[in-house]
């Protein structure tokens, strides 16, 4: 799920205010002040450990990669922050900060945590095993899977294609442009049932006409999940389950449906309601508001194993495959392209990596991976964040670590 973070505080600011929060919240607002962290020596001090960085392309890589750790946890104001690399050699895991305010606890390399919309490379992943098996087919109508379903206001799901659900080109409103997040925090423990979150977005008009246009669109996923669902009998989470997770052996990925908690090693999930406002604990949260789109969870050696076996072939038939990585652009300024449910973007050193980035409550994610056998996922437990500025930072340490070369990884090397 991608969060439209700027109304997103704005409304739990606005929360706050009204004093919903804490007795919405399971535990409360932690009192923290990112404000003292933001100045102009911790910006020096990132300044300096970058600049003075060993020549070497590997070392000066872990410097900067550590650099940009601690700039998320002190000028970005982010509890803590991890990331684990690997490549055809082995893997390391770098962590900065802490998994809890109150009890100051270090961040476990085995962390799980909430992926947000890298839920969405998992669920077309699902799909396109279904077009393999001629169950789906790309350029089918929605209709054909859903009848009826997509309807209103504009909203014909006759002209909409699977393919342009899995794209983000199907012109669909995002219901998360038109859902009061208010309504997680005074009850998080809540179900949301996916219909009832699509047609929030049917609501009101399309986009635009069905494959005129990309806009990313969280409604779209929804969908996706309700077909894989109609077609085989099964839920998303069990088909996902079925199709990818044990195939791969991800014993720390799960599709958790309702339930609020997150199994094993994990660090607490805050929100900031606003830019000096006290951190908000949303650990425990119903999973369902983003469903198929965003609602699962997993750890960093998981989602790189994920990529690795996805981009290697392990999952998917070249034709499926080539399918989901065929791209077109999103129209910003960073080259970024996407395909079905997964989006390429170009590397600072050349060439381009594969992956997805992840909002949801309390976290924030992003993972790469390259063609060669390179993968990288960052996560901090903050979401939404104070400023753009963790996004920026948390895309940039992916691109540094994937960046590496094939050099041996050289840092907390496992």
């Amino acid at each position: 799920m991608i969060t439209r973070k700027r109304a997103f505080r704005g409304a739990l600011t606005l929360t706050v205010a009204l004093g919903f929060a804490a007795a919405a919240l399971p535990a409360g607002a932690v009192e923290r002040t990112p404000t003292a962290e933001r100045t102009p020596a911790a910006e020096a001090a990132y300044a300096r450990a970058t600049a003075s960085a060993p020549s070497n392309a590997a070392a000066a890589s872990d410097a900067r990669l550590r650099a940009l750790l601690h700039r998320l946890t002190t000028v970005d104001g982010a509890p803590g922050a991890f990331i684990e690399m690997r490549d055809r050699r082995g893997s390391a895991v770098l962590t900065d900060g802490v998994a809890d305010i109150e009890r100051r606890t270090p961040l476990d390399p085995d962390s799980r945590f909430r992926i947000g919309s890298m839920t969405k490379t998992f669920t077309a992943t699902a799909l396109l095993l279904l077009v393999e098996e001629k169950r789906v087919h790309l350029d089918a109508p929605v209709e054909r899977y859903l009848p009826g379903v997509v309807r209103g206001h504009g909203n014909d799901g006759r002209r909409i294609t699977v393919r342009q659900l899995l794209q983000h080109t199907s012109g669909l409103p995002d219901f998360l442009d038109h859902f009061d997040p208010r309504d997680i925090v005074m009850d998080p423990l809540a179900h949301r049932d996916p219909l009832d979150l699509v047609n929030i977005a049917l609501a009101h008009p399309p986009e635009f006409a069905p494959g005129a246009g990309w806009s990313y669109s969280n409604t779209g996923y929804l969908l996706v999940g309700m077909i894989i669902e109609r077609v085989t009998g099964n839920t998303y989470g069990e088909e996902i389950e079925r199709r990818v997770i044990e195939p791969l052996g991800l014993s720390e990925t799960s599709v958790p449906g309702d339930d609020p908690t997150i199994p094993g090693p994990h660090p607490r999930g805050y929100v900031r309601p606003g830019d000096d406002a006290p951190l908000l604990d949303i650990t425990a949260v119903n999973p369902s508001v983003g469903g198929a789109a965003g609602g699962m969870i997993s750890s960093g050696s998981d989602v790189n194993r994920f990529l690795g076996a996805l981009l290697g072939g392990e999952l998917l038939h070249p034709a499926q495959l080539g399918e989901m990585m065929r791209t077109r652009p999103t129209g910003g300024s960073d080259g970024r392209r996407y395909g079905l449910g997964l989006e390429s973007k170009p590397l600072p050193r050349g060439g381009r990596y594969w992956g997805h980035t992840g909002d949801f409550l309390g976290y924030e994610t992003a993972a790469g991976a390259t063609v060669d056998g390179r993968q990288a996922t960052v996560m901090v437990n903050l979401g939404p964040g104070s400023s753009d500025a963790q996004s920026d930072d948390i895309q940039a340490a992916v691109e540094t670590a994937l960046s590496r070369g094939r050099s041996a990884l050289s840092v907390g090397q496992r």
